[in-house]
């Protein structure tokens, strides 16, 4: 079964999770040290309109420091909340010590003096790492199902799209999300950035309701019920890449997505078996923790690889 890609796309997810602090210059420098065909990254917008890379609509008290070096508690601010200056007053570089988050990832090294980033300082670490190849896939940090927490679809997507064309990296972007009201938005307003359609299926977060009656939040108004498969969803919202939950995926999907002429990218895969098969099941790409892994089990195969291009963050 053939790819949709050229080349086997090797995603960092967040940069590299599982070695470095998520989505931080530190650990894109090391997805970059490493090797990576494509940076993957979550951003949000501060209340001042500025694009920074974060995953969580509320800093995460499991990751943050207050200026004062303390750990977050209770009910910590939200993005939105917080201008830029105000945002950047926080560390982010190490996990609260004994927490679930941080036995989840026992090889990441820990950083003090760590910023969440602006989009802007991703795009200039890459242009000193020299690397005129490696990509960005960039996910718009909107919920469907929790409207208030951040700006609108088209203010946030817009305010996006406004960053890439600025620093020139709309050919080499794609935007994703699990909110496919924002996908839409791209296709409209910046054809040439592409698209990915994230899905998950799972009980903690269930993107598509193929069991339900009611339309989902999340998928622009197109229903499984009308299609009868994710990858018909993905082609009916005019989407390219697939990018499901990867306990989603079955050798029969991926053979109809690519079918379809869709690229099929599933995330977060970690376990070398995981890997190992849905390799074997033809994936465009993976997006995972450790790139470093990732790039062993492909070199193994005989698989080309992206250029490493060490910098210092």
């Amino acid at each position: 079964m053939g790819s949709n890609f050229a080349v086997f796309d090797l995603q960092g997810h967040r940069g590299a999770r599982g070695l470095a602090p998520e989505n931080t210059l530190p650990a894109f420098a090391r997805a970059l040290s490493i090797g990576v065909t494509t940076l993957e990254m979550d951003a949000g917008l501060t209340a001042d309109g500025a694009v920074v890379i974060a995953h969580d609509r509320r800093l995460d008290p499991d990751i943050a420091r207050g200026p004062d070096g303390k750990w977050l508690t209770g009910r910590t601010p939200a993005i939105r909340e917080l201008s830029l200056r105000q945002l950047q007053r926080y560390d982010v570089g190490r996990l609260r010590p004994g927490s679930d988050y941080a036995r989840r990832w026992p090889h990441q090294r820990r950083h003090d003096g760590v910023n969440i980033p602006t989009l802007g300082e991703v795009f200039a670490l890459v242009r000193r790492a020299r690397n005129a190849q490696v990509r960005f896939n960039i996910e718009t940090k909107i919920a469907a199902d929790a409207p208030a927490d951040t700006a609108d679809p088209q203010t946030f997507t817009r305010a996006l799209i406004r960053v890439i064309h600025d620093h020139g990296m709309a050919g080499r972007t794609t935007i994703q999300s699990f909110d496919w009201r924002a996908l839409a938005i791209v296709h409209s307003e910046a054809p040439a950035i592409a698209t990915s359609c994230l899905s998950s299926q799972q009980p903690a977060l269930d993107t598509i309701r193929a069991d339900r009656h009611g339309d989902s939040p999340w998928t622009a108004g197109i229903r499984y019920r009308d299609h009868g498969s994710v990858p018909k969803m993905v082609k009916a919202a005019g989407g390219r890449i697939w990018s499901p939950d990867h306990r989603d995926v079955s050798e029969a999907l991926v053979r109809q997505a690519q079918s379809l002429g869709l690229a099929v990218l599933p995330w977060t895969v970690n376990d070398r078996v995981d890997v190992e098969r849905l390799v074997d099941w033809g994936v465009d790409g993976l997006i995972t923790d450790y790139p470093n892994r990732l790039r062993r089990i492909l070199a193994a195969r005989g698989l080309p690889l992206p250029r490493a291009t060490p910098v210092r963050q």
